[in-house]
């Protein structure tokens, strides 16, 4: 007996999203963050309309001079405007206005694969994470040398501020749990949103994953808008500004401990000077000596105080983070 219209239309939807039944009480939301990206926007919000059926898919439109909003929307996207420029700013409107159970955050330009976003989501479900990160993989062209040596460098970096976890904290393709993006207070305005969203995994211990993915090219009449350099800064500043806030007693105890190395290397002289002679020879360089060693011990007490501040914080982030409910509990 031939299956009812409707059995055969969910089967199909079955077929073609395979982790349905884990994500079909879930809500999801696709993020795309866009500026001049006319020419690849379509092609990637048919791809996730595609391979996440149901989802919803927004384009954010960051002040685009071509129809970069026009396109998305003919292709089927919610389409909304952020007047303030920049990745940052805009991520950060999008988890301010949008509610959903899973959120995935990828970019407009094409070099994504939404076919892949499925088994991100399943992986997030199944193993009860809060962020999985999808790697880059791609070849010379995709992901030029350069490119590989900065990312290198700043996951290098970043373990040694805040710990292992990441592999590719530079990476734009990423999927939330709900309560990972409503505990997120977003601080960045570019390109440095992605160390930040790293930081706070760690900051907060939340529980994340990482899925190599294949990584493509922008096709023809495509261009960046990364610049390497003056963004490499900005991500660069973006780390020890984090490390300050979420560290603050390592950062200002690093500081105040070199402030009386230097001043224990000025007045070690002057000391065995005073114990032999009775004398303090160099008043400039004791008086020097005695102001450094202040402003040692100043950064010392700074730390302790914003430490406590800190921990004031990440406590309320926790908390937050823990009023909303895992998403694998959903049933």
């Amino acid at each position: 007996m031939p299956l009812p219209r409707l059995d055969r239309i969910r089967d199909e939807i079955d077929g073609m999203f395979a982790q349905s039944s884990m994500v079909r009480n879930r809500t999801i939301a696709v993020l795309l963050p866009c500026y001049n990206e006319e020419v690849t926007i379509g092609g990637v919000v048919r791809g996730f309309l595609r391979a996440l059926p149901g989802a919803r898919v927004y384009v954010y439109d960051n002040n685009s001079t071509d129809g970069t909003y026009d396109a998305a929307l003919a292709a089927g996207a919610i389409v909304r405007r952020e007047l303030l420029q920049g990745k940052g700013n805009v991520v950060r409107r999008m988890l301010a206005d949008i509610d959903a159970d899973i959120y995935v955050l990828a970019d407009g330009d094409g070099t994504y694969k939404p076919d892949a976003a499925g088994a991100l989501i399943e992986a997030l479900v199944v193993r009860n994470l809060d962020m999985m990160i999808g790697t880059r993989n791609g070849d010379d062209k995709a992901f030029p040398s350069g490119h590989r040596f900065g990312n290198l460098f700043f996951n290098r970096v970043m373990a040694h501020m805040f710990g292992d976890g990441f592999t590719d904290i530079l990476s734009g393709y990423r999927v939330l749990s709900r309560r990972f993006a409503k505990s997120f207070p977003v601080s960045s305005a570019g390109f440095e949103i992605e160390v930040e969203l790293s930081v706070h995994a760690l900051d907060l211990k939340i529980a994340t994953g990482e899925m190599a993915l294949p990584y493509g090219t922008r096709p023809d009449g495509s261009t960046s808008k990364l610049r390497t350099y003056r963004d490499g800064l900005r991500i660069l500043l973006m780390l020890f500004k984090l490390y300050k806030e979420t560290q603050p007693l390592r950062f200002f105890g690093a500081a105040g401990t070199m402030l009386l190395l230097v001043c224990l290397g000025l007045g070690a002289p002057l000391i065995a000077t005073y114990l032999e002679t009775g004398l303090v020879p160099r008043i400039p360089t004791a008086v020097l000596a005695a102001a450094i060693a202040q402003l040692g011990f100043l950064s010392l007490a700074i730390g302790l105080v914003l430490d406590a501040v800190a921990r004031g914080r990440r406590e309320a982030k926790r908390m937050r983070y823990l009023d909303l409910d895992a998403v694998a509990n959903k049933p």
